[in-house]
This record gives structure tokens, sequence and C-alpha cells, in this order.
């Protein structure tokens, strides 16, 4: 496995543990609390880009690094054990930075006619796109996670006075539960270093 993973994956060191499995999550009831009791807990944060890859490396808070092959396509969320290891009483557990998302609700919509409804999707749609943010629609509610400052995604959305239209901001991991797999890669990795995200200064 190790040799395997190596010929794709150059940059590993060869004598660096790779971690290729989800045991659990610290957050699925007290079971595991229980397991890693008496264990040493290692702690590797990742932030939302990160944590939407299947392959990459970590760092834990007591100073160990470890190669992460997983399936492609595997989610992850915020506690994963990805290592539980009983002859050497060590655990890693993963902690998920993500970023808050803005919520806009379009549920008003209902209660508008036909070419209203469109114009105001299509205005919204250019609002967003203008600023290049990255944003996801689901049923009636569009998400755009957060890229710039809080303030500034604020002003874009009250300076167009959508009528009707409603927004509030959610931590991430509040919205993870009601997405699927794809749709949390494209939330969420639409907005790391290599992504085109930025807010114009002019609104």
């Amino acid at each position: 496995m190790i040799i395997e993973i190596y010929s794709r994956f150059p940059f590993y060191q060869i004598n660096m543990k790779i971690l290729t499995e989800i045991f659990g999550n610290l957050n699925d009831g007290d079971q595991w609390k229980e397991l890693l009791k008496n264990m040493n807990v290692e702690y590797a944060e990742l932030d939302q880009w990160t944590a939407q890859k299947s392959r990459f490396l970590i760092h834990t808070d007591k100073g160990n690094e470890y190669a992460v092959s997983l399936l492609r396509h595997t989610p992850l969320r915020d506690g994963d054990i990805i290592e539980y290891d009983k002859d050497t009483n060590i655990a890693v557990v993963l902690k998920l930075a993500l970023n808050q998302v803005m919520v806009i609700d379009l549920s008003s919509l209902q209660n508008h006619d036909r070419l209203s409804s469109e114009r105001l999707c299509f205005e919204i749609g250019h609002a967003l796109g203008n600023q290049h943010w990255p944003a996801l629609m689901k049923n009636e509610k569009i998400f755009v996670p957060l890229t710039v400052d809080k303030k500034v995604m604020q002003s874009v959305l009250d300076t167009h006075h959508f009528e009707g239209i409603t927004y509030e901001f959610k931590e991430g991991s509040d919205i993870i539960p009601y997405l699927h797999p794809h749709e949390i890669r494209r939330l969420f990795g639409a907005t790391g270093p290599d992504s085109k995200t930025h807010s114009h200064t002019h609104i």
C-alpha cells in the first residue's frame, strides 16, 4: 500500500504513515468518546479547501505529520477519526474549519408573478456573478460561502434592494447535513487558493 501510493504521490516521505480510512466520528454518540478516553488523541485542523480533497498531508497538534489517501469523493466531517491504532495507542481526529455561508431565501418568489420572479432571479444572479462569488442553489435557497468580509456581502445584497428577498449567515458546519457530497465540494471547494473569487470595489 505504501509503495503504491508513494509511486503516485512522490512528495510523500517513504517512511510516513498513510491513513486510508475513516473509523468513525467523535460526534456520533458517546461510543467513540469512551473508546478514546485512554488513548493519545491528536487533532489535525483542515481548512474548507483541503477538506474537499481525498489526498493531502496533515499536521497534528502533537507535531506529527501523516499522509491521507482516501477513496475519491469521500465526504469528510468535523470530528472524523482518521486513525485508531490500539497497538500504538494513537488516534487522530480531524477538525474542519469551514467558513460561514450566506443563505439567500427565495421562497417569497412563489407569491410573485412569473415575469417578476424571473427578473428578480436574473438580478440576483447578476449581482453574485458580478462579484465572482461561488454559489449553489438548492430548492428555494442560494448558498454563498464567505470569501470576503461579511460586511461586503451584506452591502452587495442590501444595495440592490431585492424586494421580498431575505438572507442570513449560517455556520458552514450547519449547512453540510443538507447537502450531497458533490454539492459540498462545489460549495466549499470553490473557495481555495486557486479560485478566482474576489469582490469589486464598486457596487
